[in-house]
């Protein structure tokens, strides 16, 4: 049986093995400088964001200081240019309105590049670039827990993963981007270090219990972190952009809400509701590859020098792990434990060929939990302890899928290859 713990308790039963965590709130990161402007519009956090298939839409958002009278967002498809006035997206959180935008842009063309600026009256921004990529092949970067005391480590091992990997077309962060949700001092630093590639290329988060946080530690709504990423929409209006899926290239990702021990008492009823879209969403695609991406692990572990928590199936697991079996999920990440684990294939709970690849993705961010879990019987692959941050590099097209994990160093943890037959 899963034991269930709070992050306060979790921390007490960490500090009491010996564990030197990271955390705690950011004080004095003011966030990003302004993107480049031309004739005095500033804006900033300029990002975006996944859609249903982003080789022919994609959504872009962004902020300013102030806000703005009537902005819209200008590109040329096709020898014509596109006005398409954005929406104003502002809210309040952590007692401060965040001004912001959001535009959708659709009858993109794959394999094609655009440019795109914001105007706002007789003001605008300089250019933007925008990619889309082939309806086949696809590469993306995926980042477990970027959560941080100081963003430092999360922008170090971005950059090198963007460096090392140019030709990325995406990126993914797999929940717990920061560690206090509630906290914008900690969203502005986390963007600010990958400000660039937000710019660049889509974005698909996760979300993770640490953006359900308030700045005294209570579980509250995700406010921010569902403001922040305006993610596909999943037609449930009662849990919206909690969990989501799009397509890029060869494969279907889904990106589920494994948050109900923290947000049940705010909205209940989300497992049954993402099971009941989950088996539409899966029958009704077309794509090669079923990928899931889910923060809270799906094994439990045994924490060293303690006996109350044991080896075996998490409730996130126990929930979903039959989903997977009967939908023929090809592979499924995990995250929230701050280390790297493959654990080959399983089915109906057992080491099986036939079943899912899970990964247990690993840490982004400064955080660590060294020596804490023991291994785990499923285990096949552990990265090397005490761990330090990691990334993944996802490719592949309608017949093979690469999984490849790396140290920021370039140096590589581990690496699988799946051929769809």
């Amino acid at each position: 049986m899963e034991k269930k713990f709070s992050r306060r308790t979790f921390i007490k039963a960490a500090l009491t093995t010996g564990i030197a965590l990271g955390g705690g709130l950011i004080a004095g990161c003011d966030g990003s400088d302004n993107v480049p402007t031309s004739n005095g519009l500033p804006i900033k956090f300029l990002r975006q964001i996944v859609t249903k298939d982003s080789t022919n839409s994609r959504c872009i958002m962004w902020q300013s200081d102030s806000p703005l009278t009537a902005p819209v967002l200008e590109i040329e498809i096709g020898g014509d240019v596109k006005k398409i006035p954005a929406l104003n997206s502002t809210f309040t959180d952590d007692g401060t309105e965040n001004f912001q935008y959001t535009a959708q842009i659709d009858d993109l063309k794959p394999n094609s590049t655009y440019e795109f600026k914001i105007v706002d009256g007789d003001k605008s921004t300089s250019t933007f670039e925008l990619k889309t990529y082939d309806e086949n092949k696809f590469k993306g970067i995926i980042f477990p827990d970027s959560q941080s005391a100081d963003y430092d480590v999360w922008g170090n091992t971005a950059q090198a993963a963007f460096k090392q990997n140019p030709d990325a077309e995406f990126f993914l962060n797999m929940g717990d981007l920061v560690d206090n949700g509630e906290d914008r001092f900690q969203w502005e630093a986390w963007m600010t270090r990958v400000e660039e590639q937000l710019q660049k290329m889509p974005f698909a988060p996760v979300m993770g219990n640490h953006e359900c946080y308030s700045r005294d530690w209570q579980e509250r709504y995700p406010i921010s972190y569902l403001n922040y990423f305006a993610v596909p929409e999943n037609d449930d209006k009662y849990f919206n952009r909690r969990y989501y899926s799009f397509d890029f290239g060869a494969a279907h990702f889904v990106v589920l809400d494994s948050q109900w021990l923290e947000l049940d008492v705010f909205a209940p009823g989300v497992v049954e509701a993402q099971k009941k879209w989950l088996q539409e969403d899966l029958l009704n695609t077309k794509k090669a590859w079923k990928i899931i991406c889910v923060h809270r692990d799906v094994l439990q572990y045994k924490i060293n020098g303690r006996n109350d928590w044991l080896e075996g199936i998490s409730s996130v697991g126990v929930e979903f792990m039959p989903e997977f079996d009967y939908y023929n999920v090809d592979v499924v990440f995990t995250a929230h434990l701050h280390t790297y684990r493959n654990r080959g294939h399983i089915r109906n709970f057992i080491d099986d060929p036939s079943g899912p690849l899970y990964i247990l993705t690993g840490v982004s961010g400064d955080v660590r939990y060294p020596g804490l879990w023991v291994n785990h019987t499923l285990d096949k692959v552990v990265a090397p302890q005490p761990e330090t941050d990691n990334f993944l590099t996802i490719e592949g097209d309608e017949k093979t899928l690469l999984i490849k994990s790396f140290l920021p160093d370039g140096t590589k943890l581990d690496e699988v290859k799946l051929i769809k037959t």
